[in-house]
């Protein structure tokens, strides 16, 4: 179970990092900005977060159950 938790986090952080633009320079950054409507970037910021909460939380259940076993 510990597994489990520690690569759903994993994949919720480079999922996260995905959309919110983290492993781009700062001309695909620019282009991308620049190329994109306001919704298209609210959507991509949102689901960014929710990925990135649920992958905090996946590393906590995971430190949990490694602590209480």
């Amino acid at each position: 179970m510990l597994r489990f938790f520690v690569i759903a986090g994993v994949v919720a952080i480079l999922v996260s990092g995905t959309f919110i633009g983290l492993w781009t320079n700062g001309e695909q950054q620019r282009a991308n900005y620049h190329s994109e409507t306001a919704d298209h970037r609210a959507f991509r910021t949102k689901m960014g977060m929710y990925s990135g909460l649920v992958g905090f939380l996946s590393f906590g259940a995971a430190g949990l159950i490694w602590y209480l076993t």
